[in-house]
């Protein structure tokens, strides 16, 4: 059996893969592991505990909370809230644990369980590790008043707006703005709009009525072409798309057209550098970043220290570092002084801010940098564990490098989790990238084919 734990935390489909079985004893030794069961000295630990709005949260969610109880950590219940909501309020509550079920953008059918230390940080790798050896392990059981209670608190959500909206700093009004946030039919279909019209938005609402089945359901973040209708329709000046869980988001401008990760992140960077508040001048990407991202930041001063992908790496990099802001294309922005990972409606509400505090739009606040076309093509039932080493691959990269020279740029990457490499290709045409892609990914299946 592979390592339980993935980029972020225990994914599968819900009742097959991921069962309350599983989830019960994944409860009860992370209740070993952070809340120290059995050895807390008279204090009683606390875990909270919350979810989206998929139907398998509800039994996964029971057996969550029976396998912490049962352990003796006192279970807060949040219900329906966004991934980084649940971060924030373990650290503001200064709980011992907490807990979040969400398969964030995947389809409704999965699902996941996220835990999250003392102070509200995701988990490394040692800890992750140390949950697994606890598993199944022979413990002692508490009786009595001994056990966990149980509560509910839905009203937190509320302090986790309030902490969205303080987050801003100097009040900034959002009065006579227009925006239509994409829902997700998921965790935020509370918090996000309320975070917005606290601060004077006009909200339209889309994809704001989860039923348990239909999360991510051709909307959100993946899919957005109804946001990019609703904001024509509606003449907004703003569209936000967020995914099921909340922790990432994608904007549209007036005109329909998408600003991705890279763009806000620039448009955030900035701010922060000209507010003297960018620490070390520098922003945290992945290795997936638009050149065009890189080269804007250069010619603003601005260092890009590039990582692996996904959001863990880069809040890895910057906690190492101390660096203030970093993020991925796919939209997770991480702003170390207001969160403890990814939050998209925090995101949404200080990308707003600096389009109200500027007064400009946001398609004249992404023209910051000019977005080079890439081409990403995956070439699978290969041996991706000699994309490295290959000498005609190597030498078909070399060449395409030669090719492309200071104007673009080629990316192999070999799948973390599929027998497959990404060829990933920007250059200053489509056709370009588009060629050389092909190109190397003839050589790649050529070459590691199985």
């Amino acid at each position: 059996m592979g390592r339980l734990f993935g980029t972020d935390g225990v994914r599968g489909k819900a009742n097959e893969a991921l069962t309350a079985e599983l989830a019960l004893n994944l409860a009860v030794a992370a209740a070993h592991v952070l809340a120290d069961s059995g050895e807390f000295s008279g204090h009683q630990p606390t875990a909270l505990v919350g979810r989206d709005p998929r139907a398998s949260g509800e039994f996964l969610e029971a057996a969550v909370v029976a396998g912490l109880a049962s352990a003796g950590v006192d279970v807060v219940r949040l219900g329906v809230l966004p991934t980084p909501g649940v971060a924030y309020l373990t650290g503001a509550c200064q709980a011992d644990l907490g807990v979040m079920l969400s398969a964030s953008h995947n389809p409704m059918p999965d699902n996941g369980i996220k835990f999250f230390a003392r102070g509200g940080a995701k988990l490394d790798d040692v800890l992750e590790d140390a949950i697994e050896a606890r598993m199944g392990e022979a413990w002692a059981r508490p009786t009595g008043g001994g056990v966990g209670r149980v509560t509910d608190d839905l009203a937190l959500v509320e302090s986790y707006v309030a902490h969205l909206v303080g987050s801003l700093g100097r009040p900034v009004s959002l009065h006579g703005l227009t925006v239509v946030v994409d829902c997700a039919n998921g965790a935020a279909f509370l918090a996000a709009p309320a975070a917005f019209e606290a601060q004077g938005a006009t909200v339209v609402r889309i994809h704001a009525e989860p039923d348990g089945i239909n999360i991510n359901e051709n909307c959100g973040s993946t899919h957005m072409d109804s946001l990019r209708e609703a904001v024509l329709a509606h003449r907004a000046d703003i569209g936000i798309a967020l995914d099921g869980d909340a922790d990432r988001c994608l904007a549209v401008d007036a005109t329909g057209k998408t600003v991705d990760g890279d763009q806000i992140l620039a448009i955030l960077t900035l701010a922060l550098h000209e507010q003297g508040r960018l620490t070390n001048d520098t922003v945290v990407a992945t290795v997936m970043s638009n050149l065009g991202f890189v080269n804007a930041m250069k010619a603003h001063g601005v260092t890009v220290e590039q990582t692996k992908v996904g959001d863990r790496y880069v809040l890895e990099a910057m906690r190492n570092a101390g660096h203030a802001l970093g993020g991925e294309q796919s939209g997770h922005v991480v702003m170390l002084e207001h969160a403890t990972t990814g939050d998209g409606t925090l995101t949404a509400l200080h990308l707003m801010s600096r389009m109200a505090r500027t007064g400009r739009s946001l398609a004249e606040l992404a023209s910051v940098m000019i977005r080079l076309p890439q081409v990403l093509i995956n070439v699978p039932g290969v041996d991706k564990s000699r994309a490295d080493t290959d000498p005609a691959l190597n030498a078909a990269v070399a060449e395409a490098g030669s090719e492309l020279g200071d104007t673009g740029r080629v990316l192999l990457r070999p799948s973390g989790t599929e027998s497959l490499v990404r060829v990933m290709v920007e250059a200053e045409s489509y056709d370009q990238a588009n060629d050389v892609a092909h190109r190397l990914a003839g050589v790649v299946k050529s070459s590691l084919g199985l």
